[in-house]
């Protein structure tokens, strides 16, 4: 089982998802995202990509160098988009899938339509990130701004100072910075990817389905992405789908509602 976090957040997300999957017999993994932690990139020249295909590729490596040819796969914000990736793509690499947020694949050529005002001031994030006035910002404030996207993002949910601060730690990544401002501005179309990940671009580019047997969990709560009415993405799931949301919850769903989390994964694993 390998949990996946999201920005801004880190495998602190499962804190109480991970020791229950363990004890019941699970092998899980709970890995830093690139530019998080202690993750560090083997090479000056490499871009620091964000990019959604980078994240994709990066999980399928890691099965790659642990010799683990099938996991199941839980994921939230960019960790569920790699999540869902590598079931769209790979879905041989993947035997169950529990997404928050539904289909999470982003596509990038329709990137430029305009939502509806109410859905495009949430996004103040992404735009100020377009800017090297946002770069800076993130730079210089990134403990003050991710705090307060978590206040945002998941307005019912009161965490302690020092949940935050054992999170905020894996923000001051070298690569973190970079990371992060090139996976906003590509999601948008306005920098170019890494040329290595281009193939995998290039099929997502077409929307793809996901046959792996899923559950997508919903906050209700969420404060940047509430669930849509009536579910817009469940035709993109062909094989096995089901809707769950959440009532009170927002953003971080494995962190807010570990119960939740844990009897979808386990549903999912008691099918196989």
């Amino acid at each position: 089982m390998i949990l996946l976090h999201g920005f801004p957040y880190s495998p602190r997300a499962f804190d109480d998802v991970a020791p229950p999957l363990a004890a019941a017999g699970h092998r899980v993994i709970v890995p830093y995202l690139r530019g998080y932690g202690p993750t560090r990139f083997l090479s000056l020249a490499t871009l620091r990509s964000g990019q959604q295909a980078a994240l994709a590729q990066d999980l399928l490596d890691l099965l790659d160098a642990l010799e683990i040819d099938r996991a199941a796969l839980m994921g939230f914000d960019w960790g569920g988009r790699a999540a869902c990736i590598s079931a769209a793509l790979a879905p041989q690499r993947v035997n169950a899938l529990v997404t928050a947020e539904g289909y999470n694949i982003q596509n990038i050529p329709a990137a430029g339509a305009p939502l509806a005002p109410e859905a495009e001031h949430k996004l103040w994030y992404q735009y100020y990130f377009h800017a090297e006035r946002g770069r800076a910002g993130l730079a210089a404030n990134r403990a003050e701004l991710c705090r307060l996207l978590w206040r945002l993002w998941s307005p019912t949910w009161r965490f302690a100072q020092a949940e935050y601060a054992a999170t905020a730690a894996s923000f001051d990544n070298p690569d973190f910075v970079d990371v992060v401002i090139h996976s906003y501005r590509h999601r948008f179309a306005l920098v170019p990817g890494d040329a290595a990940y281009e193939p995998i671009e290039t099929a997502l580019a077409a929307q793809p389905s996901i046959i792996v047997p899923t559950i997508s969990l919903y906050g209700c709560a969420d404060g940047i992405r509430p669930p849509p009415e009536p579910d817009d993405v469940a035709h993109k799931f062909t094989g096995f789908y089901e809707r769950r949301l959440l009532t009170g919850v927002g953003h971080n769903i494995p962190r807010e509602a570990p119960a939740a989390t844990i009897a979808a994964i386990t549903k999912l694993l008691a099918a196989l």
